[in-house]
C-alpha cells in the first residue's frame, strides 16, 4: 500500500507541470509584492461576485455539500480554475462561469480566496481521535499534517462534514466525476465509519 501511494504521489506531482506556467508565475510575482497582493485581493473580491451564492462571500460555503474556497493555497486554486476552464474538471455550471474570467481575473480570484480564513466547525468529539489516526496514516503525506494543503493538494481543514464524507466516499468507490489514482489508493481501505471519523476530525481543524 505504501509503495502504491508513493507511486501515485509521484504521478500526481508530475502532472502539475501541465498548468499554465505564465499565470502561475504571475501569481507568485504578486505574492511577493505586498502592494500588488492587496490590490489583487481587493479586485478578486469584486470579480468573484457570481460565486457568492454557492461558495459564500468570503469563500465559506453556504451549503454543506459545497466546498470552502477560503484558505486554499492560491496556486492550487488557480490550477483548479484552469482545469474547469479547459474541461479537465467536469461541471457544466462551473465551466460556464470560469470561461468568462480573464487570465488576470483568475489570478485575482485565487489570491482573494486564499487570503480568507476558515473557521473550524463543530465535530463529534468521540470520533476525532480515530479520524486523526486515519488521516495521519493515509492523508497527511499529501494534504499536510495540519490538513492545510499546498500548491498540489487541497486544504481539507475546516471543510464541512457532509462535503468531506461525499468526496471521500466518491474517491473510494470511484463514482465521482473526478478520477484520481492517488485518492483511490489512499481511500480504498476505508469503511464508511472511518470516513465519518476522518470528516469529523478535519472539520474541527482551524
Amino acid at each position: 500500500m505504501r509503495g502504491l501511494i508513493l507511486l501515485a504521489y509521484f504521478l500526481a506531482t508530475s502532472s502539475f507541470a501541465q498548468t499554465d506556467t505564465a499565470l502561475q508565475d504571475r501569481l507568485k510575482s504578486i505574492s511577493n509584492d505586498p502592494v500588488a497582493l492587496r490590490s489583487a485581493v481587493d479586485a478578486g473580491k469584486k470579480v468573484t461576485f457570481f460565486c457568492v451564492n454557492c461558495h459564500g462571500e468570503d469563500g465559506i460555503s453556504k451549503t454543506p455539500d459545497v466546498p470552502n474556497l477560503a484558505g486554499q493555497n492560491p496556486a492550487y486554486l488557480l490550477e483548479q480554475i484552469r482545469k474547469f476552464g479547459s474541461g479537465e474538471r467536469k461541471d457544466a455550471f462551473m465551466q460556464g462561469l470560469i470561461k468568462v474570467l480573464k487570465p488576470e481575473e483568475r489570478v485575482q480570484a485565487a489570491h482573494y480566496y486564499a487570503s480568507n480564513k476558515v473557521p473550524p466547525s463543530a465535530a463529534d468529539a468521540a470520533l476525532v481521535p480515530r479520524g486523526k489516526e486515519l488521516f495521519n496514516k493515509l492523508c497527511a503525506r499529501c494534504h499536510g499534517e495540519q490538513a492545510r494543503g499546498n500548491e498540489l493538494f487541497p486544504r481539507l481543514a475546516g471543510q464541512k462534514v457532509p462535503y468531506l464524507k461525499t468526496s471521500i466516499t466518491r474517491y473510494r468507490d470511484q463514482t465521482g466525476v473526478r478520477n484520481n489514482q492517488l485518492m483511490a489508493i489512499a481511500t480504498a481501505p476505508l469503511k464508511n465509519e472511518d470516513i465519518v471519523a476522518i470528516a469529523n476530525y478535519l472539520t474541527q481543524m482551524p
